[in-house]
């Protein structure tokens, strides 16, 4: 059994909550950047900031962490901060939500597009032949020919 000296400190709970109201500011920051982008079809320019939002995201975890725990400390030293805290939260759920439409939405749109031009590329090398019965034949699974996408932009 550890005794209280070995246990390491914890950290105050209103620079950790500080911390995680920075974070999520920086991220938001970057979330908004990504939603505009991808609505202008500038997705190039989007992808570009994945590495930041990846890594401000793991330390938004992080602080979230940290911070599990003292929430009756913060409420009973800070309570305004905790408030404020809450508030910050709310909006990043909200904006991040945005963020998630918009995400599904342009993948959706480009799944859509690309089943298009593969769906038209199939037709136009498949013969056009019919059944005995007089029905249209289908494509064979011989006949189809993969469609290759590259994904670098």
């Amino acid at each position: 059994m550890m005794d209280m000296q070995q246990q390491p400190a914890a950290l105050p709970a209103e620079p950790l909550a500080e911390s995680l109201i920075a974070t999520m500011t920086a991220l938001l920051d970057i979330v908004e950047r990504e939603t505009a982008l991808v609505r202008n079809g500038k997705v190039v320019e989007a992808m570009a900031l994945q590495e930041d939002k990846t890594a401000l995201s793991q330390r938004y975890m992080q602080a979230v962490e940290r911070l599990k725990g003292t929430e009756a400390a913060l409420a009973s030293t800070a309570p305004d901060l905790l408030t404020a805290l809450r508030r910050h939260h709310e909006t990043f759920r909200a904006l991040l939500q945005a963020n998630l439409t918009v995400l599904a939405t342009a993948h959706a749109v480009s799944e859509g597009i690309v089943r298009g031009v593969n769906g038209e590329m199939q037709r136009k090398h498949v013969p056009q032949t019919y059944t005995a019965s007089g029905q249209h034949a289908g494509a064979s699974t011989r006949q189809l020919s993969p469609l290759a996408v590259s994904r670098t932009l």
